[in-house]
């Protein structure tokens, strides 16, 4: 029983990271300790997503052809549930729980008039928020990382 408590919390306390860089090409959401999803390119397919578990590697390629013979059955289903959509409240307080570890935007429209114009919104947002960066050469980047608990967004949904 005790292990089992042990199991569930540390569960509920271990971080989760989702980072997104697009000058090194890495893309990927971790469970720090247990699991690690990243999207990479493949010279076969378009993507292919590779899961890292322990010490477990698994790769699925999310647009493989599958097979298109099978027929779908219809389906006759007399009472239809309807699904709510969720509340924009609801998912205000989840991306709250949300952390910034990481934020660097490095913008170029790649017209210098439209960038001049966007060069004091940038300047304002970077003395806000910090991280924005406008450009004349051409480069476009982007670095972001995200931190959570699992226990912060289940807070969010119970003190709803």
């Amino acid at each position: 029983m005790g292990l089992l408590i042990l199991l569930v919390s540390y569960l509920l306390l271990m971080p989760m990271v989702l980072y997104i860089n697009t000058i090194t090409n890495q893309y990927y959401l971790q469970l720090k300790g247990l699991a690690r999803a990243s999207i990479e390119g493949d010279k076969e397919e378009l993507i292919r997503i590779r899961l890292k578990v322990f010490f477990l590697n698994f790769n699925f390629y999310p647009f493989k052809g599958t097979d298109r013979s099978k027929e779908k059955k219809p389906t006759t289903s007399k009472s239809k549930k309807r699904k709510r959509p969720m509340d924009v409240k609801r998912v205000r307080r989840i991306l709250r729980t949300f952390t910034v570890k990481e934020f660097l935007l490095d913008f170029d429209s790649g017209n210098c008039i439209t960038n001049a114009k966007l060069y004091p919104v940038f300047v304002f947002l970077n003395y806000q928020l910090g991280g924005f960066h406008i450009n004349f050469q051409g480069r476009n980047r982007l670095v972001l990382q995200l931190q959570n608990r699992p226990i912060h967004i289940l807070k969010s949904f119970i003190n709803f």
